[in-house]
């Protein structure tokens, strides 16, 4: 029987893949609402973070082995394609037996490779709303993905912003639901 977690980071690739295979030709320039990227510098984003869960997870290398391997365009020329890849891969890392039992090394420390994905699943579903919002697609999350990235975003949630990789939290409107509170936290207007 395949874990809760495995089932949703499943469901998360899938959303985010949909949405990828969903980018018309024109629209990769697009703005999206990430400060300065583009549609195609999202995916690039998500899919070196995919890149890094082999490496992490099966390989046992550590955040700084890895180094900058994986900077720059990993998308290459079929960016569909690059990111079906390394969605393939990042599946078949966590899948594997024992993988959520081990332990990754990031680079803020040694992290229980359970916790590294279900922030990588947390990652997708809210960026899966940035590329939906970029590309003018539909911009519900499925209620279980938004309910486990609440639950695992909300006690670090102060941190994101400090670290300057993420927009101060806007207060949320009256009445909003889960999922534009969730993105609300991150920092995204909705």
């Amino acid at each position: 029987m395949t874990p809760p977690l495995l089932r949703r980071h499943a469901e998360a690739l899938d959303l985010f893949t949909e949405r990828v295979h969903t980018v018309g030709p024109d629209q990769w320039d697009a703005p999206t609402p990430c400060t300065d990227w583009s549609v195609r510098d999202l995916v690039n984003h998500l899919t070196a973070e995919q890149l890094w869960v082999p490496r992490l997870v099966t390989e046992g290398a550590t955040a700084q082995e890895v180094g900058d391997a994986l900077d720059g365009d990993v998308l290459g020329d079929d960016p569909v394609d690059a990111w079906d890849a390394a969605a393939a891969g990042s599946r078949a890392a966590f899948g594997a037996p024992g993988a959520l039992g081990r332990t990754v090394h990031l680079s803020y420390g040694d992290t229980p490779a359970s916790a590294y994905c279900a922030q990588m699943t947390s990652d997708l579903v809210v960026h899966a709303w940035d590329l939906s919002r970029g590309i003018g697609a539909d911009e519900r999350l499925p209620e279980d993905l938004v309910n486990l990235a609440v639950r695992e975003i909300t006690p670090y949630a102060a941190e994101l912003e400090k670290s300057g990789l993420f927009a101060a939290p806007v207060e949320p409107p009256p009445g909003a639901d889960v999922q534009t509170k969730l993105l609300s936290l991150l920092g995204r207007r909705v």
